[in-house]
């Protein structure tokens, strides 16, 4: 960063805190909204689904190598096959636009292409099965059927399109093969497959929301995921010490903890400014007030779902709290198609989110990644609107 720059970030930070009215309660009440947001993100999230998502991360670093990402993801990889997988993991994953993250930064920095890697990026939060379940109960069969139409068609036409903007990428496929020159892997292919697969149930189990309404074998789950956490940590350990080197271990951990600096405090100041913002869901202490979003989210107008997809694009919603929020907010007059609109737009986007994905892409990708959701959001939640009003 120029010197330039960083005294006009000062002068700025100064005028700000200087003119500040922080006597006002509006204002303190925001305030105290964005630490408490932090705090609830820190309790649910980072624990039980960052925290293994920053291991898997670090494990896909080390121990899938260049040559396999290339070949499945890459730029001369089977575009059926690459785009098919990356469009349904979040059918998997289940996990919130913060979640991803890591594991995308990891597939993206060992030589995926844009396209699928950003496929993989917007269906992880956005293909929630248990979600698509719930909008569909909570909002009606319609919506949730159009919601998941939406969400994995975006996947691919998102990719797509951003391999076409950004087709030069900085090394070739042979180049980054070349790049790879890590020792070999001490264990077979089923093996490392196990291994990725108990460190995917660790995630899933651990970050297993109990749903608001009763859905069988997800409340089944829900009361023994702590038990089948467990257990999978116990056959982890026992592949750690059975099959791997202590370097390999070493390796790991070291790469996990390179994601972990890089994006956590991205994440924890995005989340602040978030928390600040809009608040909480369905606590309205945000110094804007929702009344104000739900006013400008009415009928089914463009500007109505434009506005929708922006809205949810910044805001941040963990797992499933989307579904309840937009229930209010339909309450209390939102249209359909913004409604829609916010749901394609909002699991998969957030502040925290965008300024990750800046930090591991760039700002003319993640700025273009940005547009293609809101854009594609508003155009399907206005065509829905206008079918389903």
């Amino acid at each position: 960063m120029k010197d330039r720059t960083k005294l006009l970030l000062f002068i700025i930070v100064f005028l700000v805190f200087y003119f500040a009215p922080l006597q006002g309660m509006n204002l303190q009440r925001a305030i105290l909204e964005a630490f408490l947001m932090l705090q609830e993100y820190a309790r649910e999230h980072v624990l039980f689904c960052l925290i293994p998502a920053f291991f898997i991360a670090g494990a896909i670093s080390i121990f899938i190598s260049k040559e396999a990402v290339i070949k499945y993801f890459g730029a001369k990889a089977n575009k059926v096959l690459a785009y098919g997988i990356a469009s349904v993991s979040g059918t998997i994953l289940a996990v919130c636009s913060c979640t991803v993250l890591p594991m995308f930064a990891g597939i993206y920095t060992r030589g995926a292409g844009i396209g699928p890697a950003t496929a993989f990026l917007y269906s992880g939060p956005a293909i929630n099965i248990l979600a698509i379940i719930l909008t569909a109960r909570i909002l009606g069969p319609e919506m949730g059927i159009a919601r998941a139409a939406g969400a994995i068609s975006f996947s691919i036409i998102i990719g797509l399109l951003m391999s076409v903007f950004f087709k030069k990428k900085p090394d070739t496929d042979e180049e980054l093969m070349a790049a790879d020159t890590g020792s070999g892997p001490s264990r077979s292919l089923t093996q490392n497959g196990l291994y990725f697969l108990v460190l995917v149930f660790i995630l899933i189990f651990a970050a297993w929301a109990k749903p608001k309404e009763a859905i069988g074998l997800w409340n089944a789950i829900y009361g023994i995921h702590w038990y089948l956490t467990g257990a999978m940590l116990i056959v982890l350990f026992i592949m750690l010490f059975s099959w791997f080197r202590k370097d390999e271990i070493k390796d790991w951990v070291f790469s996990t903890w390179t994601f972990t600096k890089q994006i956590l405090p991205l994440l924890f100041a995005g989340v602040l400014i978030a928390g600040f913002l809009l608040g909480r869901p369905n606590t309205d202490a945000g110094i804007i007030p929702s009344r104000y979003v739900a006013m400008l989210v009415g009928g089914n107008s463009l500007f109505a779902n434009f506005f929708a997809s922006v809205a949810g694009a910044f805001m941040y919603f963990a797992t499933l709290t989307e579904v309840p929020i937009l229930q209010g907010l339909i309450g209390s007059g939102m249209g359909k198609g913004p409604a829609l609109a916010l749901l394609l737009a909002g699991p998969a986007l957030s502040l925290p989110n965008m300024l990750v994905i800046r930090s591991i892409m760039g700002t003319k990708k993640m700025v273009t990644f940005v547009a293609l959701v809101v854009l594609l959001s508003t155009i399907f939640g206005w065509i829905y609107g206008f079918l389903f009003a």
